[in-house]
């Protein structure tokens, strides 16, 4: 038997007002969706435990089976051994966004969802300007770096809140405080010197696009845990297909391969027909494949309902149609978001999300879509979150 999950990151969401009370999910035209629901079990399950902040890494985590009460310590780290850098003992990790600050508002968490080109040029220039013995900054994908600190182990109980929880607000009331915190604004603050002038904000803003005004320092982590892989609980070799170093992390740390194929983004411009067949020529040599498409939850940050609603239709065009159509007889299907991002919120929130349970052995429990009602009317609650995995491989 071969395995797939597919995790439609920040597909889930709340009832639209402006759009007759109706979710993206159930805007979304999504036949292959739809079919495979008709065919499959719809259900619902909550990926982030009580008292856990609902992010990528905590339900992504559960999706993959492990609880992140016992596992999670932090993502920045994740993110970093997916770069290939090492968080030791005496080490902190940082999650580092080049974002943009004006008039002393958030305007846009991703600096107008900035090029891993450009963001490169800037990080590799704070580090040249404020890198030094105790602090290191590393380009990573788009928006998204990663900064160590030795020493300092303090820092890691910093208050720290993510830039995406507070689009278009003031940012003074959530700088980071307590204990830690002060080499962090420093750093911050410093930042801003080196991007004002820098030829890359400089053709940004000629061109109307938004410059990096300052990079932003938060999820602050140390050394990672060992996770048991999945060779070692269930058996099976397997693959990650994603863009983003988060999920990258998360498949390293569970022995998986990470496959990197060309056109697979984090926005809009997904190659979608690429990560789909990267999948099918993965399952040929592997027992399991976990696909990973970020987009829905790009546009739930941006609060574009267009956006969301195109990047989950473009997921079923042709990433599910293809999973679809390969050896049904041999393929089951695990396919969920990791948690809601509401359009109104433009984050994540922690309510419970729908999955889908298709092939063999699976029977169909009368739903008709995978969205967050049918999947609460199904009356089929899986808890904890992070065995969802075992009933796509072990029922």
């Amino acid at each position: 038997m071969k395995y797939c999950v597919l995790i439609i990151d920040g597909a889930a969401g709340r009832p639209l007002p402006q759009r007759e009370g109706k979710t993206s999910l159930e805007l979304a035209r999504t036949p292959n969706l739809d079919a495979l629901a008709k065919e499959g079990q719809v259900g619902l399950t909550s990926t982030v435990p009580d008292g856990m902040e609902p992010s990528s890494a905590i339900a992504c985590m559960s999706i993959a089976g492990y609880d992140p009460r016992v596992y999670y310590k932090g993502r920045s780290a994740i993110e970093a051994l997916s770069m290939g850098i090492n968080i030791g003992p005496g080490e902190t990790a940082f999650r580092c966004n080049l974002v943009t600050v004006q008039d002393g508002r958030m305007q846009d968490y991703s600096a107008g969802h900035i090029t891993t080109e450009e963001a490169r040029e800037l990080i590799l220039s704070i580090e040249k300007s404020l890198g030094s013995s105790e602090t290191h900054f590393y380009p990573g994908v788009a928006y998204r770096h990663i900064l160590k600190i030795k020493g300092h182990t303090e820092a890691v109980n910093a208050v720290c809140t993510p830039p995406h929880d507070i689009s278009g607000q003031p940012v003074q009331g959530y700088l980071p405080e307590g204990k830690g915190s002060e080499i962090l604004r420093d750093l911050m603050r410093r930042s801003e010197t080196v991007l004002k002038d820098h030829p890359v904000n400089l053709a940004r803003k000629s061109r109307g696009e938004l410059p990096a005004t300052t990079i932003w320092l938060f999820w602050p982590s140390g050394e990672v845990p060992e996770l048991p892989s999945y060779q070692k609980l269930y058996g099976l070799q397997g693959s990650m297909i994603s863009a983003v170093d988060l999920l990258r992390g998360i498949g390293q740390m569970a022995g998986l391969e990470n496959l990197i194929i060309p056109g697979v983004t984090d926005g809009p411009d997904n190659d979608y027909v690429a990560q789909a067949n990267g999948a099918l020529k993965a399952l040929e040599q592997k027992d399991l494949v976990i696909i990973h498409v970020e987009a829905p939850d790009e546009a739930g940050h941006s609060g574009s309902i267009e956006q969301k609603i195109k990047a989950i239709e473009k997921t079923d065009q042709e990433i599910v149609s293809r999973l679809r159509d390969y050896k049904a007889d041999k393929l089951r299907l695990l396919i969920m978001p990791d948690h809601p991002t509401p359009i109104e919120l433009k984050t994540h929130s922690r309510e419970p999300v729908p999955f889908l349970l298709w092939g063999p052995g699976f029977k169909a429990n009368g739903t008709r879509r995978l969205t967050e009602a049918e999947a609460s009317l199904s009356g089929f609650f899986v808890q904890p979150g992070y065995v969802i995995i075992n009933k796509l491989i072990k029922t």
